[in-house]
C-alpha cells in the first residue's frame, strides 16, 4: 500500500514483457553456435555411447561387454591407475611451485624477467616439449641432460673408475683373483722392477695427462719395489706384447697394492708414464690391482625405465604448466587487500604465519581454479606420453587418451574398446566440470552481493 499523495513508481514501457520476435532474433543468433555444438560436441559424443555397446566389427550388440573389458585388460587397469597419479599429483605440484613463484617474485627486483621465463615453456607445443624432454632424459649422459647432471654429482662423491674394461692377457704376468682384481702370478721383489701390462683401454678413452709409458728402472734393497703398468697397445700395430713400446701409454691412476696373507702391506697409484714405487715391505707380496680399478663407469639413472617413467613424464608437464599456474596465482595476489597483510605483521605475524593464514586462504578461489583446470587438463594428456615414453616403457606410462588413441587405431583396432575409454573418460571429466560450474555460480552470486 503507497502513501496518500506518493505517486506510483514509474515503470520502463514493456517492463516484465518480450517483446515480439526477440527471441525469435536471439535464436537465429545463437543458430551457428548451437549447429557447430551439436555437429562437433552432441554428436560425437551420443555417438561413442552408442559404439561402446556394439563388438568389434559394429555389428553386433556387445551390451556391457566393452566396458567389462576396462577393468579386466591389464593395458587398461594400468592406464586407469597411471590417470590417477597424474591427476593426483601433476596439478598438486604445478600449482605449488606456481604458488611459491607467485609469492617470491613480489619481492625480487627482476621478478618480471623470472615470471617470463618460467611462463615461457607454455608458449610450447606438446609435441615439442615431448621431444626436449626425450633429450633430456637420454640415458647416455653425452646426451641426455639430467643425467649429465645427476653423474656429475655422483662422481663427484664417488670417483668413477678410469679403466672399466682393462683385462690382461694369458701372456701377461696377472691372473683373476675374483670380485674383477687381479694379482701378479708370482711374488715381487726389490731390485726387480715388476710389468703390469693391460689391454681394453681405447687410448682416446686413456685418462687426461697420460704419457708414454716408461720402464721403471731397478732399485737398490732400501728403495723398495718399482714397476710399470701401461696399456699393451700400440696404435696402428707393432708392438710386443710384455715390452714397454715407444708409443703405448702409461695407466695414469692405477691403484696398486701389496698383499701378504691375504692383508693390504703398502698401496700406490700409477703415475702419468705409468711407473709406481712401493716401500721395502712390499717385498714378497703379491701385487693387487683392485677392482675398483675397473667397474663399469655410473651411467646414472634410467629416467624413462618402468619405474620411474610416469614421474618423469609428470616433471615435464609441471615444466610446461608451473608458468601458467604463477600467472594466475600472480594475478589473484595483486587484487589481495594489503592492508590485511601489514596488520597482521603488525600484530607480531612472521612471513610464514602471514602467507599460511591470510594469504592461502584468501587466494583459495584462485587457487581452486587453477588446480580444477590443471585436473582436466590432465586427464586428458596424450602427447607428451606418446612421445617421452619410448617403446619398451609405453606399457607401464600408459593413460586413458594413449590408450584411446592405440585401443581406436592401428592393425588391431577395436572401436567398441576404444569407444569405451572415451566415455570412461567423459564420465571422469564430469564431475570435476560440474566442481568447476558450481564454483563460479557461487562466485557470480557473491559477486553481485
Amino acid at each position: 500500500m503507497s502513501h496518500a499523495g506518493t505517486p506510483p513508481p514509474i515503470r520502463p514501457r514493456g517492463h516484465g514483457r518480450t517483446r515480439p520476435g526477440a527471441a525469435l532474433t536471439a535464436g537465429l543468433f545463437l543458430l551457428p553456435a548451437l549447429v557447430l555444438l551439436g555437429a562437433l560436441v552432441v554428436y560425437p559424443i551420443g555417438y561413442s555411447v552408442q559404439r561402446s555397446f556394439f563388438d568389434k566389427a559394429g555389428d553386433s550388440f556387445a551390451g556391457l561387454d566393452n566396458y567389462v573389458t576396462l577393468f579386466t585388460d591389464e593395458s587398461i587397469r594400468t592406464a586407469v591407475r597411471n590417470n590417477l597419479v597424474w591427476v593426483v599429483v601433476a596439478p598438486t605440484v604445478a600449482t605449488a611451485l606456481g604458488l611459491v613463484f607467485a609469492v617470491l617474485t613480489e619481492r625480487v627486483r627482476w621478478g618480471t624477467a623470472f615470471k617470463l621465463v618460467v611462463f615461457m615453456p607454455m608458449a610450447i607445443s606438446m609435441l615439442a616439449a615431448g621431444i626436449i624432454f626425450r633429450l633430456v632424459y637420454e640415458q647416455d649422459p653425452d646426451r641426455g641432460v639430467a643425467n649429465a647432471v645427476w653423474v656429475g654429482v655422483h662422481d663427484t662423491f664417488a670417483e668413477a673408475s678410469g679403466f672399466p674394461r682393462a683385462r690382461p692377457l694369458p701372456v701377461h704376468p696377472l691372473e683373476e683373483a675374483g670380485g674383477g682384481a687381479y694379482v701378479t702370478k708370482s711374488p715381487v721383489h726389490t731390485g726387480q722392477p715388476v710389468r703390469l701390462p693391460l689391454i681394453g683401454v681405447a687410448p682416446a678413452q686413456m685418462p687426461e695427462g697420460a704419457l708414454p709409458a716408461r720402464a721403471a728402472p731397478a732399485s737398490g734393497g732400501d728403495a723398495g719395489v718399482t714397476g710399470t703398468a701401461w696399456l699393451d697397445f700400440t696404435r696402428g700395430g707393432g708392438g710386443k706384447p710384455n715390452v714397454v713400446d715407444p708409443k703405448e701409454l702409461g695407466l695414469k691412476g692405477l691403484r696398486i697394492e701389496a698383499v701378504k696373507d691375504g692383508r693390504v702391506v703398502a698401496h700406490t697409484t700409477a703415475a702419468a708414464d705409468g711407473t709406481f714405487t712401493l716401500p721395502p715391505a712390499a717385498d714378497g707380496a703379491v701385487l693387487r690391482l683392485p677392482a675398483s680399478n675397473f667397474r663399469e663407469q655410473y651411467d646414472g639413472v634410467e629416467w624413462l625405465g618402468p619405474s620411474l617413467v610416469t614421474p618423469a613424464i609428470i616433471g615435464s608437464y609441471v615444466w610446461m604448466w608451473a608458468g601458467f599456474a604463477m600467472v594466475l596465482i600472480a594475478a589473484g595476489l595483486a587484487g589481495l587487500p594489503r592492508e590485511l597483510l601489514e596488520a597482521a605483521r603488525v600484530d607480531g605475524a612472521n612471513e610464514w604465519q602471514v602467507f599460511r593464514r591470510i594469504t592461502v586462504p584468501l587466494l583459495a578461489p584462485v587457487l581452486a581454479v587453477v588446480l580444477v583446470t590443471l585436473m582436466i587438463n590432465v586427464l586428458k594428456v596424450f602427447d607428451l606420453v606418446f612421445i617421452i615414453a619410448p617403446g619398451s616403457a609405453q606399457d607401464d606410462a600408459n593413460v586413458l587418451a594413449l590408450q584411446l588413441y592405440r585401443s581406436s587405431f592401428g592393425t588391431d583396432a577395436d572401436l567398441g574398446v576404444g569407444s569405451a575409454i572415451a566415455v570412461l573418460l567423459l564420465l571422469l571429466v564430469l564431475p570435476v566440470m560440474a566442481l568447476n560450474i558450481r564454483r563460479m555460480r557461487r562466485t557470480r552470486r557473491e559477486t553481485r552481493r
